[in-house]
């Protein structure tokens, strides 16, 4: 799903014009990239939880070349998946 349809989705099921669902949308996906920004940790309960982790540097290997790299330590972007949401999307 594309961000365009999921605005339409969300307008037709609030009742919401396409325009201010737009917005609330990019409200929404701004406040949580600001948090993590920050380090901080988002916990939406029964959806899942939004966090930055920490990835080691590591060295690996350029297959064309066979050549070694060293990979610099880098801060990532997870999400991991409440309860509520896993059974929702098993059934």
């Amino acid at each position: 799903m594309k961000k365009s349809e999921l605005v339409s989705l969300i307008a037709e099921k609030g009742g919401y014009s396409k325009k201010d669902a737009e917005k609330a949308l990019s409200t929404v996906i701004d406040s949580i990239t600001d948090t993590l920004k920050k380090g901080d940790k988002i916990s939406l309960v029964g959806f899942g939880t939004f966090e930055v982790r920490k990835r080691a540097a590591k060295t690996a290997i350029n297959p064309m070349t066979k050549e070694k790299i060293k990979v610099p330590a880098k801060k990532v972007p997870a999400f991991k998946a409440g309860k509520a949401l896993k059974d929702a999307v098993a059934k």
